[in-house]
């Protein structure tokens, strides 16, 4: 939508230049259009593209080009990537009319029926809206996002295709606008892309989340990828002909093709397995889509070509995914095998026919709903969309824990268990018992007592595998409690049971608050904030509801000794403490008064980058726990509410989580004149020989004079592992030091690990 990602200038004419531009974009938008089986309602989307491009007539985008190709682009990703037809098309043409001209969801109506104004109402929704006080606007989003689902898919498919179009012209938005955007479509956007089995633009977010987020990084994979191309392309054609001869002496029209693996999914391997590029073996995936008329016969060929490569290639045991019988629960159906190749490397075999890649390449939610006939039963879409309702229905009341659980169940693979009467529950994988049960009803999951899997009895916190018959044991005396948090892995079963533990301590709360009122009214002391933070702090609560809960439960007494501190409070009406602008290094006491506190809803200026820096042996950042950076990474900043800055490195998960949803706190950092020391991990790994250890320790405190921290090295059955923990000023100290343990003959493996 148009907020911060299509920033509208004032209008201005458009030139002989953009019309022509504006003429060509709408022309390959209706040229592929009119090449696709859906029925040709080319009058209709003129008229959209008329009445779009008349009211974003001279409004131009952050980039330059005129408003008008941006609809025009969703539009034709809709289209021709998606899969849509022409209603769709219309309302991804109209969907920023009714939020950035005069034009009104009626005036839509009025001219292409209820079902586009109904969608361009759904996308109206989804961009404005006022939110509430301790929300994330983001998170709010996405929750109203969601909502729009199961009326119609369609508003999330063109939302996605915005979110695309957006993502691929991020180049003209500020450095600081790139971040927080890049992270809420990683966290976000991908893995719903993900769940809805839109494959192709899952993987293309996230590989431009990737690019702006690890600009170097990607830059050089990319080039890697490049600089391999040909011995790849020489090894799969070795590895293909045999199977394409038998394939062919089968009568079996089909194509084959290697597909490489995207370059974030190459960088995050590299990452979790602590290996150089040249390590990462699986660059590339073998396809095979084969023709067949009958969908009856497309399992039976999906094992004759299991079958044909079997007998050419060593198979690997553990690696074989048979989504053909079960699908996953976005629609995708493949067999999957690996195979041994002929360089010794692994090779995955996806096998599909072309309904099948049809289905993965343009997402089970482009067949939802519009061809499924009256009566016929639920698609695998319509009962996950069943599911976000009901997640939706009981919310988390805090905005990050909802994105949270909503995304247990967005990027999880699934396992198949069964009920006692053989009915089949799709789940998550390491999903429990517990979450059997809240699948099933909250009542069985707030009652339930254990369960039995395979007809033996086991506890609620019982991890499940696919083909389990499962059955719950209840007790009308069973109440939740709250450590069962822990035996939960799916969405739907946090949510319900943070709601059914909320509702018991909401009755504890009110009874707490009813006394402290009455307490307060009984010595004559006026309820106040100033009152309530006060005896917060004295009792050392975190909050009031802690309070009330305390004082209904006994822990705390309300005595003479609260009635003066209470009377205090309220008599010296107590300052807000202000604390200081971050973005300031000068102490000017007569500005503080007028600063405030950063909070989700106060924009932070974020135009210039924020300079970590140390001053009289002070810092003005604070160190991330979770991931500890380190000057030279890069690195982002969280403002928080006490208006310190939280360095992270831009990788960090929590970092991820904080951009997707308080993306106005974050701030552009960079080192500068740091003086600090930090604390670094090293791995260390190889093949263990006399001296090893002392050699080690030479290159770290002898040759490079770094302290050492901390060292755990061990050894078995000649291989040595170990880590090092040492003290160093950035990342170039540890690249030097990485450098010299590797020359260390018998040292295979030296790199830094958070």
């Amino acid at each position: 939508m148009s907020s911060e990602l299509t920033h509208i200038s004032p209008k201005i004419v458009d030139t002989p230049t953009d019309e022509k531009m504006i003429e060509d974009a709408y022309r390959d938008l209706l040229d592929g259009y009119l090449a696709s089986n859906h029925r040709k309602k080319v009058d209709i989307i003129n008229r959209a593209f008329k009445f779009a491009k008349e009211a974003h007539k001279g409004v131009r985008r952050r980039s330059g080009e005129p408003y008008i190709m941006h609809p025009i682009a969703v539009a034709k990703i809709v289209s021709q990537e998606i899969g849509l037809g022409s209603t769709s098309i219309c309302a991804a043409l109209l969907h920023d009319v009714v939020e950035d001209t005069d034009y009104t969801v009626e005036d839509i109506e009025s001219q292409f029926g209820k079902k586009i104004a109904s969608l361009v109402e759904g996308l109206t929704k989804i961009s404005g809206g006022i939110f509430g006080d301790k929300a994330s606007v983001q998170a709010e989003n996405f929750r109203k996002l969601l909502l729009t689902m199961a009326d119609d898919i369609r508003v999330i498919l063109i939302k996605m295709a915005d979110r695309l179009h957006n993502m691929r012209t991020l180049g003209s938005m500020l450095p600081s606008k790139q971040i927080k955007i890049s992270g809420e479509t990683f966290y976000i956007y991908a893995p719903l892309a993900h769940r809805l089995g839109l494959f192709n633009i899952k993987t293309e977010l996230e590989d431009l989340s990737f690019k702006y987020e690890h600009p170097e990084a990607y830059k050089n994979i990319q080039e890697k990828i490049a600089a391999t191309a040909a011995q790849r392309e020489h090894i799969f054609e070795k590895f293909a002909a045999p199977i394409k001869e038998r394939l062919t002496a089968l009568g079996l029209n089909f194509d084959m093709k290697a597909r490489v693996k995207s370059i974030y999914s190459i960088w995050n391997k590299m990452e979790t397995k602590h290996i150089p590029f040249e390590e990462v073996y699986d660059l590339y995936a073998a396809r095979i889509i084969f023709d067949c008329d009958n969908e009856a016969d497309e399992k039976r060929w999906c094992w004759n070509i299991y079958s044909e490569i079997t007998n050419l290639y060593k198979l690997h045991p553990e690696r074989t995914r048979d989504w053909v019988s079960t699908p996953k629960v976005n629609g995708y159906r493949a067999l999957h095998l690996t195979v041994m190749g002929n360089d010794g490397n692994w090779i995955e075999v996806q096998i599909r026919s072309k309904r099948m890649n049809e289905l993965a390449e343009r997402g089970f939610a482009a067949h939802w709903k519009y061809k499924i006939g009256e009566g016929e039963e639920e698609s695998e879409l319509a009962v996950w969309l069943k599911t976000i309702q009901d997640i939706l229905s009981n919310p988390e009341p805090d905005a990050m824990d909802f994105l949270d659980t909503i995304k247990l169940n967005l990027f999880s693979r699934e396992i198949v268990v069964f009920t006692p009467k053989g009915e089949l529950i799709t789940l998550p994988s390491n999903a429990t018992v517990l979450d059997f049960a809240f699948n099933l009803h909250t009542y069985l999951g707030t009652h339930c007592i254990a369960g039995k899997v395979n007809h033996k009895l086991v506890p609620l916190s019982h991890k499940l595998k696919s083909g389990d018959q499962v059955e719950v044991l209840t007790s009308k005396s069973q109440q939740p409690q709250p450590e069962w948090i822990d035996f939960l892995n799916t969405a739907k079963g946090k949510i319900q049971l943070r709601a059914a533990l909320r509702k018991d301590k909401r009755q504890i709360i009110l009874a707490g608050k009813k006394q402290f009122l009455e307490f307060l009214a009984n010595h004559d002391i006026p309820y106040s904030n100033e009152v309530l933070t006060k005896i917060c702090g004295v009792k050392q609560m975190k909050s009031p509801d802690d309070l009330y809960a305390a004082i209904a439960n006994g822990e705390i007494e309300l005595t003479d000794n609260l009635v003066e501190t209470a009377k205090r409070s309220w008599q010296k009406r107590l300052l807000s403490k202000v604390l200081r602008n971050p973005f300031s290094t000068k102490k000017d006491t007569s500005s503080m008064a007028d600063s405030k506190i950063a909070t989700p809803h106060t924009p932070i200026n974020t135009k210039e980058e924020y300079v970590l820096h140390t001053i009289d042996g002070k810092d003005n950042y604070i160190v991330a726990e979770c991931c500890k950076p380190i000057p030279g990474d890069n690195v982002i900043g969280y403002i928080d509410d006490d208006n310190n800055v939280i360095v992270h490195k831009l990788n960090c998960p929590e970092a991820m989580k904080l951009k997707s949803g308080f993306g106005n706190r974050i701030v552009t950092t960079r080192w500068e004149n740091v003086t600090a020391k930090f604390m670094a991990t090293i791995n260390i790994r190889g093949i263990d020989r006399m001296g090893m250890l002392q050699e080690i320790i030479q290159v770290i405190s002898q040759a490079l004079s770094i302290n050492i921290r901390q060292l755990n090295m061990g050894a078995e059955n000649g291989v040595f592992d170990g880590k090092l923990e040492i003290i160093v000023e950035d990342t170039n100290e540890v690249t030097q030091l990485c450098k010299k343990l590797l020359k260390l003959d018998g040292v295979k493996v030296a790199n830094r690990i958070d």
